[in-house]
C-alpha cells in the first residue's frame, strides 16, 4: 500500500495550520519550561524534553519534594491533564485560546495542586520573543491539524526508536524539543567536540555549548518553517566534518540543504513511498554513515551488528 492511502503518515502542510503551529509551539514551550525549572539536570538538557504517548506528548514524571507530577497533552479527547502522585487530576481543555490566557489558566492549575514553579517568562528559539503572560497574537487552534501533527509525530517515534537499536554507543531518547519543535534521536562518537558557537535566537549561548558538548550525529522530524517550508526528516552532523555534505545519502529526494548545513527528506517522500518506515530508516542509516565514516568514528565498537538490528 502507498502511504498516499495510508492514514497512519497524513498529509500535514505547513500553509494548513501555520497559526494553530505557531500558538501550538508555544504551549509546549510552557509545559517544557515546567521540566526545565523543577527537573534536574542532565547531559545535553535531556531533562527537559518531552516524549511521545499513545495520545499526545508528556513530560513524563517531574520531581516536586515528595510528591512528583506529569503534563501529558491529549491530542485525541485535546486536552492538556496534570496527574500528581496523590491522585490529584485536573484538566485544561485544549481550545483555541491565546497563549496569555493559557499560560494564566495553566499556572492557576499548578498553584491549585500546590506547585509553587517559577517559568521563564518568555519563549527561547524563535525570532519574536512575545512574553508568555503579553502574548495574545498567538490564539489558534485546529484539533484536527494538532492531532495530524501528533499521528505524524508516532510515526516518527517509532521508526526512531528501531534506528536508536543499531547503536550502542552513547545515544539519547527518542524526544521532543519544545524551543525548537522537532522530534530527534541523537548518537555520539564519544569523543568531546569543540565549543558551539551558540546563536539560536532568544536562547543563551551556554544552551547550546551545553547540547553539543560531544561529537554527533541527529536525525529527527521538522513541521516546517523558514529555508524549508514543508515538513521534513533532517539530519546533521557537529562538528560537520569535510566530505559530509557530498556523501551519497538515500531514498531518492533526500538532498543536502546549503543555507541549513543539514540533510532534509521532505516528508511527503516517506509518506509516498511504498514502505514509509524503510524510507526513514534509509535516510537515518546513510546520514549517520556519512557523520561517521568522514567523522572517523570507531564503529566497530560504537555500531550493533547488522544481524542484530531491531
Amino acid at each position: 500500500m502507498s502511504a498516499t492511502a495510508n492514514s497512519a503518515w497524513p498529509t500535514l502542510p505547513l500553509t494548513r495550520w501555520q497559526d494553530t503551529y505557531a500558538t501550538l509551539h508555544m504551549w509546549t514551550q510552557i509545559v517544557g519550561k515546567t521540566r526545565l525549572a523543577l527537573a534536574p539536570m542532565e547531559n545535553h538538557w535531556w531533562q527537559v524534553a518531552l516524549y511521545v504517548t499513545p495520545r499526545g506528548l508528556t513530560t513524563s514524571a517531574i520531581p516536586y519534594g515528595e510528591r512528583t507530577f506529569a503534563v501529558d497533552f491529549d491530542f485525541i479527547d485535546h486536552v492538556l491533564w496534570v496527574r500528581v502522585s496523590d491522585g490529584a487530576t485536573r484538566a485544561l481543555p485544549l481550545v483555541a485560546r491565546s497563549v496569555a490566557d493559557f499560560y494564566r489558566e495553566y499556572m492557576t492549575v499548578l498553584r491549585s495542586l500546590g506547585f509553587e514553579v517559577t517559568l521563564m517568562p518568555a519563549p527561547v528559539e524563535v525570532q519574536t520573543a512575545i512574553p508568555f503572560a503579553e502574548d495574545r497574537e498567538h490564539a489558534s487552534y485546529d484539533p484536527d491539524a494538532a492531532k495530524c501533527c501528533w499521528q505524524i509525530l508516532l510515526q516518527i517515534d517509532r521508526v526512531l526508536k528501531r534506528f536508536r537499536g543499531r547503536f550502542v554507543g552513547k545515544a539519547s531518547p527518542v524526544h521532543f524539543f519544545w524551543g525548537s519543535f522537532d522530534l530527534a534521536v541523537t548518537r555520539f562518537s564519544g569523543r568531546p567536540a569543540p565549543p558551539h558557537a551558540g546563536g539560536a535566537p532568544h536562547c543563551p549561548d551556554y544552551v547550546m555549548v551545553e547540547a553539543y558538548s560531544h561529537e554527533c550525529s541527529s536525525c529527527g522530524f521538522w513541521p516546517g518553517g523558514g529555508a524549508i517550508a514543508e515538513p521534513a526528516i533532517y539530519a546533521y552532523a557537529y562538528p560537520e566534518p569535510p566530505g559530509y555534505a557530498d556523501h551519497p545519502v538515500r531514498p531518492e529526494g533526500a538532498y543536502y540543504h546549503r543555507d541549513v548545513r543539514e540533510f532534509v527528506l521532505p516528508y511527503e517522500v516517506v509518506r509516498g513511498a511504498f514502505a514509509p518506515d524503510e524510507a526513514l530508516l534509509e535516510f537515518a542509516q546513510s546520514t549517520y554513515d556519512a557523520a561517521a565514516e568522514h567523522g572517523h568514528w570507531d564503529r566497530a565498537t560504537l555500531d550493533r551488528g547488522q544481524a542484530e538490528w531491531p
